[in-house]
């Protein structure tokens, strides 16, 4: 009896979504000029910026804006991102980083004139995926889900109707950075706004299984 009602304390706790305090989260590469109202993220991002690692490339770049808080173990982040993309390869969205070198960016990036929901993911090197929009979009919603060794990415346009857009390894059991990132590799800078960031706590599904068994 007391199991189960530790599991339904844990199963209660762990529903309970809440905005993260976005005046607590720290910098890394903080940007010129940015405001936080509301629960509101606006800033300009720092021109000639970028996160990626080698490949393609050639060149390591880990310059550009991200506010971020820390978490371990497992969660569910979600934000909405609006954007006045301008130059090719302007970007904003969720980040999670371990470090340097491993890191996941995710979110909008406008590409030759077009929108696409774009992913990176970087283990010792970048790799980049895409879904092209066959028109612009004033807002998206992206959601990620970390749990165990992997993250899933969702997009969505209404906050409601999540779609799948990437599945990809993370190491687990180790604290990440979590938070709202912009870049804009080629151009002079844009104006990017975050709001809705929430987490989640996930329990660990190797606890909660230890726990149904014991």
């Amino acid at each position: 009896m007391r199991h189960y009602f530790l599991t339904l304390l844990l199963f209660v706790v762990s529903t309970i979504v809440s905005a993260q305090t976005l005046e607590k989260m720290q910098w890394f590469n903080e940007p010129e000029n940015w405001s936080i109202e509301d629960e509101t993220l606006t800033m300009d991002v720092t021109p000639q910026s970028d996160y990626w690692r080698i490949s393609h490339y050639g060149f390591t770049v880990d310059d550009a804006p991200f506010l971020y808080t820390t978490r371990g173990g497992e969660f569910e982040v979600k934000v909405k991102i609006f954007g006045e993309y301008k130059e090719r390869f302007d970007q904003a969205g969720l980040m999670i980083r371990i470090d340097k070198e491993n890191y996941i960016k995710t979110g909008i990036e406008f590409v030759d004139g077009k929108y696409n929901l774009s992913t990176v993911v970087t283990h010792t090197t970048s790799d980049w995926s895409v879904i092209e929009l066959d028109e612009p979009v004033e807002f998206v919603w992206i959601k990620a889900v970390r749990r165990l060794d992997a993250v899933e990415i969702f997009y969505s346009f209404d906050d409601k109707h999540y779609t799948m857009m990437r599945n990809c390894w993370l190491q687990d059991n180790t604290p990440v950075m979590v938070g709202m990132m912009a870049a804009c590799p080629d151009g002079k800078g844009f104006k990017a706004t975050f709001s809705d960031f929430k987490i989640k706590h996930l329990p660990d599904q190797r606890r909660m299984e230890w726990l149904r068994n014991n």
